[in-house]
């Protein structure tokens, strides 16, 4: 029987690689440095010395030519699992994912299908430089054909990119950098996957839904306990998948709350939260008792270390927003 082990998010996402790759012989992992050095970040340390380089190869430097060559391999019965080493690089695989990857099931009317996983990191905050700390997960979202999740905890991580990687279609998995190595979290080696589309509640409530994803969980859960003391009772929700999205659950919590604040990194203008704001004023909109809020990043360029905090949503920010929407007011 499997134990738990005391795992950081990088460590549980190596863990259910080589779950994959033991339990499924077609699994296989590419991409810059992967397999010599283990990824930039270490995640898929192990994987070539346990099972060689025909499952486990590094690339050239071209993310083209890494979503061009996962397509192919998908289309032919494997199930790549492809690490782009920032999002930032993630654009120059773009033509092949929306091209070809999205579409392969629709063009060949189901004959083929396209099982692959694009692992990069995600999001800002380790003080890295331009085209590191990216959090364009919109981009993705929209695109039909497409499913984009976020993990926000080791072991939802472990669970969906297990999940993930057992889909018949292409999977964008965007790994929250600031994660990585800053939460600790005890996660079985089970082999269970986490059901994709769903989104998860962290914490239950009554007088008002924060929405979020990725690492600006963080902050939202300190703002749900700052906010509890101060007497609003927040329920949190971790939407996991962006596309598609875990509508029931998203309009059960407005629908018992009737206060909502959206928060990500993401920048505002078109952002995810926008899209989830439009859905609650559709449907949930007889329970609503007040303007949803947003709580975003800044519609520019994720900035360097010195004012990237700046960029972020903080606790602060949060606690500001919520305390508008319960007091029926606009930020």
């Amino acid at each position: 029987m499997s134990e738990d082990k005391s795992l950081c998010m990088v460590e549980a996402i190596n863990l259910a690689l080589h779950r994959a790759m033991q339990d499924d012989p077609d699994v296989v992992v590419l991409g810059e440095d992967v397999a010599g050095n283990g990824g930039v970040f270490r995640a898929t340390v192990g994987l070539h010395e346990r099972f060689g380089f025909r499952r486990v190869m590094d690339t050239p430097l071209a993310e083209t030519l890494i979503a061009g060559i996962s397509v192919g391999m998908a289309a032919q019965g494997l199930k790549p699992v492809a690490e782009i080493q920032f999002m930032g690089f993630i654009y120059a695989g773009m033509e092949q994912l929306i091209s070809h990857a999205s579409r392969l099931r629709s063009r060949t009317r189901s004959r083929l299908s396209c099982p692959m996983v694009v692992r990069t990191p995600h999001g800002a905050g380790i003080h890295a430089p331009e085209h590191h700390g990216e959090s364009t997960e919109a981009l993705f979202a929209h695109i039909p054909g497409l499913r984009v999740v976020i993990p926000s905890s080791p072991r939802r991580a472990y669970g969906l990119l297990l999940a993930a990687i057992a889909d018949p279609d292409p999977v964008i998995f965007l790994e929250p950098t600031r994660l990585y190595r800053s939460v600790q979290q005890r996660v079985r080696d089970d082999g269970k996957a986490l059901p994709l589309d769903s989104c998860f509640t962290l914490r239950e409530g009554q007088d008002l839904t924060l929405i979020s994803w990725g690492a600006a969980l963080k902050e939202t859960l300190e703002a749900a306990a700052l906010l509890a003391e101060q007497g609003v009772d927040a329920e949190v929700i971790d939407v996991a998948c962006l596309k598609p999205l875990d509508s029931q659950t998203l309009i059960a919590s407005v629908s018992k709350t009737g206060h909502c604040v959206i928060v990500h990194e993401a920048a505002r203008s078109y952002g995810p939260g926008a899209e989830i704001a439009a859905l609650l004023q559709e449907h949930a909109w007889q329970a609503l008792r007040a303007p949803i809020l947003r709580v975003t990043g800044l519609d520019c360029v994720i900035p360097y270390a010195r004012q990237e905090l700046a960029y972020l949503p903080d606790v602060q920010s949060i606690c500001q927003a919520a305390r508008a929407v319960m007091n029926g007011e606009q930020l």
